[in-house]
Protein backbone atom coordinates (compact mmCIF):
# COMPACT_ATOMS: atom_id res chain seq x y z
CA UNK A 1 0.00 0.00 0.00
CA UNK A 2 0.71 3.53 -0.67
CA UNK A 3 1.31 5.90 2.23
CA UNK A 4 1.21 8.83 0.48
CA UNK A 5 -0.50 11.82 1.05
CA UNK A 6 -0.24 14.85 -1.51
CA UNK A 7 2.56 17.22 -2.27
CA UNK A 8 2.21 19.98 0.22
CA UNK A 9 4.12 23.47 0.17
CA UNK A 10 7.36 23.53 2.37
CA UNK A 11 6.15 27.05 3.11
CA UNK A 12 2.50 27.64 3.06
CA UNK A 13 1.48 23.67 3.13
CA UNK A 14 -1.10 23.89 0.68
CA UNK A 15 -1.85 20.70 -0.70
CA UNK A 16 -1.40 19.50 -4.33
CA UNK A 17 -2.52 16.66 -6.45
CA UNK A 18 0.23 13.98 -7.63
CA UNK A 19 0.95 15.24 -10.55
CA UNK A 20 4.26 16.29 -12.03
CA UNK A 21 3.90 19.74 -10.25
CA UNK A 22 7.33 21.47 -8.38
CA UNK A 23 5.87 24.92 -6.94
CA UNK A 24 3.07 26.22 -5.51
CA UNK A 25 0.71 28.26 -6.69
CA UNK A 26 0.15 30.41 -3.29
CA UNK A 27 3.25 31.40 -2.56
CA UNK A 28 5.76 29.88 -5.56
CA UNK A 29 7.23 27.90 -2.65
CA UNK A 30 8.69 24.50 -3.28
CA UNK A 31 6.51 21.12 -2.76
CA UNK A 32 7.75 18.13 -1.11
CA UNK A 33 6.17 14.68 -0.67
CA UNK A 34 3.65 14.20 2.28
CA UNK A 35 3.53 10.90 3.74
CA UNK A 36 0.74 9.76 6.13
CA UNK A 37 2.83 8.79 9.66
CA UNK A 38 0.46 7.95 12.04
CA UNK A 39 -0.55 4.93 8.98
CA UNK A 40 2.90 3.69 9.24
CA UNK A 41 3.49 3.48 12.53
CA UNK A 42 3.72 -0.45 13.55
CA UNK A 43 3.59 -1.68 10.06
CA UNK A 44 6.72 -0.03 8.86
CA UNK A 45 9.07 -1.47 11.17
CA UNK A 46 12.91 -2.80 11.37
CA UNK A 47 11.60 -5.89 10.46
CA UNK A 48 9.68 -4.75 7.60
CA UNK A 49 12.34 -3.05 6.16
CA UNK A 50 14.79 -6.22 6.23
CA UNK A 51 12.28 -8.06 4.34
CA UNK A 52 12.57 -6.52 1.66
CA UNK A 53 14.90 -6.66 -1.60
CA UNK A 54 18.49 -5.67 -0.96
CA UNK A 55 18.34 -2.18 -3.29
CA UNK A 56 17.17 1.52 -2.48
CA UNK A 57 13.65 0.04 -2.92
CA UNK A 58 13.52 -1.83 0.78
CA UNK A 59 12.36 1.48 1.74
CA UNK A 60 9.83 1.18 -0.63
CA UNK A 61 6.93 2.51 1.95
CA UNK A 62 8.82 5.78 2.54
CA UNK A 63 8.57 6.49 -1.10
CA UNK A 64 6.74 8.39 -3.14
CA UNK A 65 5.30 5.08 -5.64
CA UNK A 66 1.63 4.08 -6.17
CA UNK A 67 2.99 0.25 -7.31
CA UNK A 68 5.87 -1.66 -7.70
CA UNK A 69 9.14 0.10 -8.91
CA UNK A 70 9.97 0.01 -12.52
CA UNK A 71 13.71 1.41 -12.42
CA UNK A 72 16.98 0.95 -10.24
CA UNK A 73 15.94 -2.56 -9.19
CA UNK A 74 19.42 -2.98 -8.29
CA UNK A 75 20.37 0.37 -6.95
CA UNK A 76 21.39 1.15 -3.27
CA UNK A 77 22.47 -0.92 -0.68
CA UNK A 78 26.04 0.34 -1.29
CA UNK A 79 28.62 -0.25 0.83
CA UNK A 80 28.93 1.21 4.51
CA UNK A 81 32.55 1.24 6.08
CA UNK A 82 34.03 1.72 9.14
CA UNK A 83 37.15 3.20 8.42
CA UNK A 84 39.21 2.50 11.03
CA UNK A 85 42.57 3.17 9.26
CA UNK A 86 41.45 6.64 8.30
CA UNK A 87 40.25 7.35 11.23
CA UNK A 88 43.60 6.25 13.19
CA UNK A 89 45.22 8.54 10.29
CA UNK A 90 42.86 11.58 11.48
CA UNK A 91 42.96 10.67 15.25
CA UNK A 92 39.24 9.81 15.98
CA UNK A 93 37.38 7.13 17.76
CA UNK A 94 34.48 6.10 15.34
CA UNK A 95 34.70 7.21 11.54
CA UNK A 96 32.50 5.83 8.73
CA UNK A 97 32.51 6.15 4.93
CA UNK A 98 28.98 5.95 3.32
CA UNK A 99 29.99 4.95 -0.64
CA UNK A 100 28.20 5.84 -3.12
CA UNK A 101 30.64 5.52 -5.58
CA UNK A 102 29.61 1.51 -5.71
CA UNK A 103 26.08 2.33 -6.80
CA UNK A 104 24.75 0.93 -9.44
CA UNK A 105 24.72 1.94 -12.45
CA UNK A 106 26.58 5.17 -12.79
CA UNK A 107 28.52 4.96 -9.69
CA UNK A 108 27.16 7.98 -8.22
CA UNK A 109 24.27 8.28 -5.40
CA UNK A 110 22.05 9.92 -8.22
CA UNK A 111 20.56 6.28 -9.20
CA UNK A 112 18.66 6.64 -5.92
CA UNK A 113 17.07 10.13 -7.25
CA UNK A 114 17.02 8.80 -10.84
CA UNK A 115 15.52 5.24 -9.50
CA UNK A 116 12.11 7.34 -7.98
CA UNK A 117 11.83 9.48 -10.38
CA UNK A 118 12.19 7.58 -13.48
CA UNK A 119 9.50 5.60 -11.60
CA UNK A 120 7.16 8.01 -11.25
CA UNK A 121 8.13 9.07 -15.17
CA UNK A 122 6.21 6.18 -16.37
CA UNK A 123 3.44 6.17 -13.75
CA UNK A 124 2.63 9.38 -15.36
CA UNK A 125 2.83 8.40 -19.14
CA UNK A 126 6.01 10.14 -20.04
CA UNK A 127 8.14 8.68 -22.64
CA UNK A 128 10.96 10.91 -22.50
CA UNK A 129 13.45 12.21 -19.84
CA UNK A 130 16.00 14.02 -19.35
CA UNK A 131 18.21 16.41 -16.60
CA UNK A 132 20.15 19.05 -16.16
CA UNK A 133 23.01 17.70 -15.21
CA UNK A 134 26.75 18.39 -14.12
CA UNK A 135 27.83 14.81 -14.95
CA UNK A 136 26.62 12.16 -12.66
CA UNK A 137 23.17 12.73 -12.98
CA UNK A 138 23.26 12.65 -16.91
CA UNK A 139 25.01 9.77 -16.42
CA UNK A 140 22.35 8.04 -14.26
CA UNK A 141 19.47 8.93 -16.39
CA UNK A 142 20.66 7.92 -19.44
CA UNK A 143 21.31 4.13 -18.26
CA UNK A 144 18.36 4.06 -16.32
CA UNK A 145 16.51 5.00 -19.30
CA UNK A 146 17.78 2.81 -21.22
CA UNK A 147 17.29 -0.13 -19.12
CA UNK A 148 13.43 0.92 -18.78
CA UNK A 149 13.13 1.76 -22.40
CA UNK A 150 12.44 5.39 -21.98
CA UNK A 151 13.95 8.05 -24.53
CA UNK A 152 16.29 10.61 -22.77
CA UNK A 153 17.53 13.69 -23.64
CA UNK A 154 20.76 14.97 -20.94
CA UNK A 155 21.22 18.63 -20.84
CA UNK A 156 24.85 19.57 -19.68
CA UNK A 157 27.77 22.81 -19.51
CA UNK A 158 29.64 22.23 -22.31
CA UNK A 159 33.20 21.81 -19.92
CA UNK A 160 32.52 18.82 -18.37
CA UNK A 161 34.64 15.53 -17.67
CA UNK A 162 35.32 13.94 -20.87
CA UNK A 163 35.03 10.74 -18.81
CA UNK A 164 31.56 11.48 -17.95
CA UNK A 165 30.32 12.44 -21.02
CA UNK A 166 31.49 8.74 -22.43
CA UNK A 167 30.12 6.89 -20.07
CA UNK A 168 26.53 8.97 -20.63
CA UNK A 169 26.77 8.31 -24.26
CA UNK A 170 27.44 4.42 -24.14
CA UNK A 171 23.74 4.43 -22.69
CA UNK A 172 22.37 5.99 -26.07
CA UNK A 173 21.09 8.93 -24.55
CA UNK A 174 20.66 12.36 -26.96
CA UNK A 175 23.17 15.01 -25.05
CA UNK A 176 22.82 18.64 -25.90
CA UNK A 177 26.35 21.02 -24.75
CA UNK A 178 25.37 23.94 -23.49
CA UNK A 179 27.53 27.29 -23.49
CA UNK A 180 27.70 28.22 -19.55
CA UNK A 181 27.51 26.29 -16.19
CA UNK A 182 25.22 24.42 -14.57
CA UNK A 183 23.12 27.24 -13.49
CA UNK A 184 22.44 28.32 -17.20
CA UNK A 185 21.94 24.77 -18.09
CA UNK A 186 18.80 24.56 -15.54
CA UNK A 187 17.21 27.57 -16.44
CA UNK A 188 16.77 26.24 -20.30
CA UNK A 189 15.82 22.89 -19.11
CA UNK A 190 12.16 24.51 -17.25
CA UNK A 191 11.76 25.63 -19.86
CA UNK A 192 12.57 22.78 -22.52
CA UNK A 193 9.82 20.90 -19.50
CA UNK A 194 7.09 22.98 -20.33
CA UNK A 195 7.74 23.32 -24.35
CA UNK A 196 8.07 19.43 -25.15
CA UNK A 197 6.22 17.95 -21.69
CA UNK A 198 9.14 15.86 -21.06
CA UNK A 199 10.16 14.47 -17.65
CA UNK A 200 12.68 16.32 -16.53
CA UNK A 201 13.64 14.63 -13.40
CA UNK A 202 15.36 17.44 -11.39
CA UNK A 203 12.73 20.14 -12.97
CA UNK A 204 8.78 18.75 -13.24
CA UNK A 205 9.21 15.20 -11.51
CA UNK A 206 11.71 17.18 -8.58
CA UNK A 207 9.11 16.26 -5.46
CA UNK A 208 9.33 12.95 -6.23
CA UNK A 209 13.11 12.69 -7.06
CA UNK A 210 14.65 14.45 -4.29
CA UNK A 211 12.60 11.94 -2.28
CA UNK A 212 14.99 9.25 -3.62
CA UNK A 213 18.05 10.88 -1.61
CA UNK A 214 16.48 10.02 1.53
CA UNK A 215 17.55 6.21 0.63
CA UNK A 216 21.08 7.06 1.41
CA UNK A 217 20.19 8.35 5.23
CA UNK A 218 18.04 5.14 5.74
CA UNK A 219 20.74 3.07 4.67
CA UNK A 220 23.28 4.92 7.13
CA UNK A 221 20.70 4.19 10.03
CA UNK A 222 20.13 0.33 9.25
CA UNK A 223 23.76 -0.13 8.36
CA UNK A 224 25.33 0.92 11.98
CA UNK A 225 22.34 -1.10 13.38
CA UNK A 226 19.72 0.97 13.40
CA UNK A 227 21.37 3.84 15.32
CA UNK A 228 22.56 7.30 13.96
CA UNK A 229 26.28 8.70 13.68
CA UNK A 230 26.37 11.90 15.66
CA UNK A 231 27.69 13.53 12.96
CA UNK A 232 27.00 13.39 9.18
CA UNK A 233 28.97 15.22 6.88
CA UNK A 234 27.60 15.64 3.28
CA UNK A 235 28.22 17.51 0.14
CA UNK A 236 26.22 20.57 -1.05
CA UNK A 237 25.89 21.25 -4.85
CA UNK A 238 21.91 21.65 -5.59
CA UNK A 239 20.97 20.90 -2.17
CA UNK A 240 19.00 17.94 -2.85
CA UNK A 241 20.82 15.28 -0.72
CA UNK A 242 22.12 17.05 2.88
CA UNK A 243 18.09 17.80 3.59
CA UNK A 244 16.66 14.52 2.53
CA UNK A 245 19.15 12.77 4.90
CA UNK A 246 17.93 14.54 7.56
CA UNK A 247 14.47 13.97 6.60
CA UNK A 248 15.12 9.95 6.53
CA UNK A 249 16.88 10.57 9.70
CA UNK A 250 13.76 12.23 11.48
CA UNK A 251 11.28 9.68 9.67
CA UNK A 252 13.44 7.01 11.02
CA UNK A 253 12.72 8.86 14.62
CA UNK A 254 9.11 9.61 14.41
CA UNK A 255 8.78 5.79 13.33
CA UNK A 256 10.10 4.98 16.42
CA UNK A 257 12.78 2.55 14.02
CA UNK A 258 16.06 4.54 15.75
CA UNK A 259 16.22 6.24 18.83
CA UNK A 260 16.91 10.26 18.64
CA UNK A 261 20.65 11.24 19.69
CA UNK A 262 20.50 14.81 18.38
CA UNK A 263 22.22 13.91 15.30
CA UNK A 264 24.45 16.90 13.54
CA UNK A 265 25.24 17.52 9.83
CA UNK A 266 26.86 19.70 8.08
CA UNK A 267 27.48 20.65 4.56
CA UNK A 268 31.03 20.42 2.33
CA UNK A 269 31.62 22.47 -0.73
CA UNK A 270 34.58 23.58 -2.73
CA UNK A 271 36.46 27.15 -1.97
CA UNK A 272 35.30 27.79 -5.63
CA UNK A 273 31.59 27.01 -5.08
CA UNK A 274 30.49 27.55 -1.54
CA UNK A 275 27.26 30.07 -1.31
CA UNK A 276 25.85 27.48 1.77
CA UNK A 277 28.94 27.46 3.50
CA UNK A 278 29.56 31.09 3.28
CA UNK A 279 26.04 32.09 4.02
CA UNK A 280 26.57 29.87 7.47
CA UNK A 281 30.07 31.39 8.37
CA UNK A 282 27.74 34.86 8.17
CA UNK A 283 24.87 33.35 9.99
CA UNK A 284 22.34 34.26 7.26
CA UNK A 285 19.27 32.96 6.25
CA UNK A 286 19.68 33.06 2.62
CA UNK A 287 22.75 32.73 0.37
CA UNK A 288 24.22 34.73 -2.59
CA UNK A 289 24.92 32.91 -6.26
CA UNK A 290 28.17 32.30 -6.86
CA UNK A 291 30.40 31.67 -10.25
CA UNK A 292 31.80 28.19 -9.74
CA UNK A 293 35.40 27.87 -10.02
CA UNK A 294 36.33 24.97 -9.08
CA UNK A 295 37.95 21.22 -9.92
CA UNK A 296 35.01 19.60 -7.92
CA UNK A 297 32.97 19.94 -11.00
CA UNK A 298 30.03 17.60 -10.00
CA UNK A 299 28.93 19.80 -6.79
CA UNK A 300 29.79 23.16 -8.49
CA UNK A 301 26.09 24.97 -8.49
CA UNK A 302 26.60 28.40 -7.48
CA UNK A 303 22.61 28.82 -7.07
CA UNK A 304 21.68 25.76 -5.67
CA UNK A 305 17.81 24.89 -6.13
CA UNK A 306 17.42 24.00 -2.11
CA UNK A 307 20.30 25.56 -0.67
CA UNK A 308 17.87 27.69 1.78
CA UNK A 309 16.74 24.57 3.30
CA UNK A 310 20.77 23.25 3.03
CA UNK A 311 20.95 26.24 5.62
CA UNK A 312 18.08 25.90 7.41
CA UNK A 313 18.27 21.75 8.43
CA UNK A 314 22.24 22.20 9.35
CA UNK A 315 21.02 24.71 11.77
CA UNK A 316 18.11 23.04 12.87
CA UNK A 317 20.81 20.40 13.82
CA UNK A 318 23.31 22.15 15.09
CA UNK A 319 25.94 21.51 12.40
CA UNK A 320 28.02 23.91 10.37
CA UNK A 321 29.20 24.06 6.72
CA UNK A 322 32.87 23.96 5.43
CA UNK A 323 34.98 24.25 1.80
CA UNK A 324 38.25 23.18 0.90
CA UNK A 325 40.65 23.98 -1.44
CA UNK A 326 41.04 22.41 -4.97
CA UNK A 327 44.49 20.80 -3.40
CA UNK A 328 42.53 19.97 -0.29
CA UNK A 329 40.58 18.52 -2.37
CA UNK A 330 42.96 16.51 -4.39
CA UNK A 331 45.01 15.52 -1.06
CA UNK A 332 41.97 14.37 0.25
CA UNK A 333 40.95 11.74 -2.76
CA UNK A 334 44.69 10.74 -2.14
CA UNK A 335 44.28 9.87 1.10
CA UNK A 336 40.88 8.30 0.92
CA UNK A 337 42.25 5.93 -1.45
CA UNK A 338 45.38 5.26 0.61
CA UNK A 339 43.85 4.24 3.65
CA UNK A 340 40.27 2.77 2.90
CA UNK A 341 40.62 1.54 -1.17
CA UNK A 342 37.88 4.55 -2.13
CA UNK A 343 38.84 5.69 -5.42
CA UNK A 344 36.24 8.93 -4.87
CA UNK A 345 35.51 12.14 -7.64
CA UNK A 346 36.45 15.86 -6.29
CA UNK A 347 32.98 15.77 -4.46
CA UNK A 348 34.21 13.21 -2.11
CA UNK A 349 37.25 14.50 -2.22
CA UNK A 350 35.25 17.99 -1.27
CA UNK A 351 33.75 16.56 1.81
CA UNK A 352 36.69 14.49 3.29
CA UNK A 353 38.66 17.37 3.26
CA UNK A 354 35.92 19.24 4.87
CA UNK A 355 35.30 16.94 7.64
CA UNK A 356 38.75 16.68 8.05
CA UNK A 357 39.01 20.53 8.79
CA UNK A 358 35.81 20.40 10.64
CA UNK A 359 37.46 17.53 13.17
CA UNK A 360 40.28 19.77 13.30
CA UNK A 361 38.76 22.87 13.95
CA UNK A 362 36.78 20.96 16.93
CA UNK A 363 33.10 21.84 15.36
CA UNK A 364 32.92 17.84 15.38
CA UNK A 365 34.28 16.29 18.17
CA UNK A 366 36.80 13.27 18.14
CA UNK A 367 35.48 10.84 20.32
CA UNK A 368 31.94 10.91 18.88
CA UNK A 369 30.34 8.63 16.09
CA UNK A 370 31.19 10.47 12.22
CA UNK A 371 30.37 9.22 9.14
CA UNK A 372 31.31 10.92 5.32
CA UNK A 373 28.82 10.56 2.64
CA UNK A 374 30.97 9.66 -0.53
CA UNK A 375 28.84 10.43 -3.32
CA UNK A 376 30.95 9.59 -6.90
CA UNK A 377 33.14 7.44 -8.18
CA UNK A 378 36.58 8.88 -9.45
CA UNK A 379 36.70 6.20 -12.25
CA UNK A 380 34.91 9.28 -13.99
CA UNK A 381 37.38 12.02 -13.63
CA UNK A 382 40.80 10.81 -13.63
CA UNK A 383 42.05 13.97 -15.51
CA UNK A 384 42.22 15.79 -12.13
CA UNK A 385 44.20 13.62 -11.13
CA UNK A 386 46.86 14.29 -13.32
CA UNK A 387 50.00 15.18 -11.69
CA UNK A 388 49.05 14.28 -8.61
CA UNK A 389 51.30 11.23 -8.20
CA UNK A 390 55.58 11.38 -8.53
CA UNK A 391 56.50 9.62 -12.03
CA UNK A 392 57.34 5.59 -11.99
CA UNK A 393 60.09 4.87 -13.98
CA UNK A 394 60.40 2.17 -16.85
CA UNK A 395 62.91 -0.42 -16.20
CA UNK A 396 64.26 -3.51 -18.15
CA UNK A 397 62.54 -7.09 -17.68
CA UNK A 398 66.58 -7.50 -14.79
CA UNK A 399 66.26 -8.46 -11.51
CA UNK A 400 69.53 -6.49 -10.94
CA UNK A 401 67.56 -2.90 -12.46
CA UNK A 402 64.63 -3.76 -9.88
CA UNK A 403 66.82 -4.19 -7.28
CA UNK A 404 68.38 -0.44 -7.46
CA UNK A 405 64.45 0.44 -7.42
CA UNK A 406 63.42 -1.17 -4.47
CA UNK A 407 66.57 -0.24 -2.84
CA UNK A 408 65.52 3.82 -3.87
CA UNK A 409 62.38 3.05 -2.34
CA UNK A 410 63.47 2.17 1.00
CA UNK A 411 66.17 5.16 1.33
CA UNK A 412 63.55 7.67 0.01
CA UNK A 413 59.97 6.44 1.08
CA UNK A 414 60.58 3.99 4.03
CA UNK A 415 56.97 3.56 4.89
CA UNK A 416 55.81 2.50 1.64
CA UNK A 417 58.76 0.78 0.53
CA UNK A 418 57.52 -3.19 0.09
CA UNK A 419 58.64 -5.90 2.62
CA UNK A 420 61.70 -7.48 1.45
CA UNK A 421 63.36 -11.02 2.36
CA UNK A 422 67.10 -11.25 2.36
Amino acid sequence: MSYVKSLQCKECQSEYELKPLTVCDNDFGPLEVAYDYEAMKGKVTRESIEAGPRSLWRYKDLLPIEGEPKAGLNSGFTPFIKADRLAAELGVKELYIKDDSANYPSYSYKDRVVAVALTKAIEFDFDTVGCASTGNLAHSVAAHAAAAGLRACVMIPHDLEEGKIVATLSFGPRMFKIKGNYDDVNRLCSQIADKYNWAIVNVNLRPYYTEGAKTHGFEIAEQMGWRLPKHTVSPVAGGTILPKIWKAYQEFITLGIVEDNKPKIYGAQADGCNPVVTALREDQELFHPQKPNTIAKSIAIGNPADGYYVIKVIKESGGFGESASDQEILDAVKLLGRTQGIFTEPAGGTTLACAIKLIQSGRIPRDESICVCITGNGLKTVEVMQGQFAANPTINAKMSEFDELVKQMEETHPSQSPATTA
